[in-house]
C-alpha cells in the first residue's frame, strides 16, 4: 500500500521536483506546484457526498458544485478565503497508482481538510500544516488515478471557474443581522470582500462570518439589496437591486457575474 511509503521516497519514485515553472494559459494564474491528494469514498458519511461542510454550501448540487469537489487543508484553505476556488490537478507519473497520460480533472474547494496531528505526515496526517492537501471526491480522484490508491502526490494550480448563470445571493438573518451565502462564482471562484446596500443606506462592509457566508450587523428588512462583490485577484462586480424590497429570509437571488 502507499500509505506504508515514507512520503519522500514516494515523491523519488515519481520523479518530482519543485512547481515546474510553468506559466499558465487557458484560464489559469497561477504555477503548477507540488502537492498530494486522497480522495473520500462515495458511500462515506462526509460533505463532499452529504453536503455542508466549512464553506457553508450545503447541497453542493443546489449551487452548482456537483461532483468534482474538494476540502483544502489548513495551508491552501485559509479560513475560507480558498472557498469556490477551483484547482485543476494530475497525478504525477507514479506508475502504480496514476492513470496512464496524467489527466487532469478541475475542482471546486468546498470545504476543510483538519489537521490530524496525532498521526505522522505521510501516515494520516495528510492534511497537518503546512502540508498542500488535497481531499477529493470520489469522482474527481478516480479522473487522474486508481481507486486501490490511497495517498498520491499530485501537481495542481489555481485556474479560472467556468460557472453558468449568475452569481447567487442566498440571505439569512434576523432583525439585528443580514448574512448573505455568495455561491456560484466564475473567474477567481473566492470572495475576498462583500459590501450591501440598501435603498434607504450607503454601502455596507460585510464581514466573513465562515465559509462564503459574509454578515453585517444592519435592518435591511423593507429595501430592494445590491452587492459589490471582490474576488481573489482584486476585482470587483457590483450587482444592483438584486433582491427586491419584499424578499423573505432564506430566499436566493442570482445577479451580475464576472465575466474573464
Amino acid at each position: 500500500m502507499v500509505r506504508a511509503l515514507p512520503l519522500l521516497l514516494l515523491l523519488l519514485l515519481c520523479g518530482v521536483g519543485g512547481g515546474g515553472g510553468v506559466r499558465l494559459g487557458g484560464g489559469g494564474y497561477e504555477d503548477w506546484r507540488l502537492g498530494t491528494a486522497t480522495y473520500v469514498k462515495e458511500f462515506q458519511s462526509h460533505p463532499l457526498n452529504d453536503g455542508g461542510g466549512a464553506c457553508g454550501y450545503g447541497d453542493l448540487d443546489i449551487f452548482r458544485y456537483g461532483r468534482y469537489t474538494a476540502g483544502l487543508s489548513a495551508a491552501l484553505f485559509g479560513r475560507g478565503s480558498a472557498c469556490g476556488g477551483c484547482y485543476e490537478l494530475r497525478c504525477v507519473n507514479h506508475i502504480r497508482w496514476c492513470l496512464r497520460g496524467s489527466p487532469t480533472v478541475v475542482v471546486t474547494a468546498t470545504d476543510f481538510c483538519p489537521a490530524n496531528m496525532g498521526a505522522a505526515d505521510e501516515a494520516g496526517g495528510w492534511c497537518n500544516f503546512p502540508r498542500e492537501h488535497l481531499e477529493l471526491s470520489e469522482a474527481a480522484f478516480l479522473r487522474v488515478a486508481k481507486a486501490k490508491a490511497d495517498i498520491v502526490p499530485v501537481q495542481f494550480r489555481r485556474v479560472s471557474c467556468d460557472r453558468a448563470g449568475g452569481m447567487r445571493f442566498t440571505i439569512t438573518g434576523s432583525a439585528h443581522f443580514l448574512q448573505v451565502l455568495i455561491t456560484n462564482v466564475a473567474a477567481d471562484g473566492e470572495v475576498a470582500a462583500v459590501k450591501v446596500k440598501g435603498s434607504r443606506t450607503g454601502w455596507i462592509p460585510m464581514g466573513r462570518n465562515w465559509g462564503q457566508n459574509w454578515q453585517c450587523d444592519a435592518d435591511l428588512r423593507g429595501q430592494p439589496l445590491s452587492f459589490e462583490v471582490t474576488g481573489g485577484r482584486g476585482r470587483t462586480v457590483t450587482a444592483y437591486s438584486v433582491a427586491p424590497a419584499d424578499w423573505m429570509f432564506a430566499q436566493t437571488f442570482e445577479g451580475k457575474q464576472f465575466v474573464e
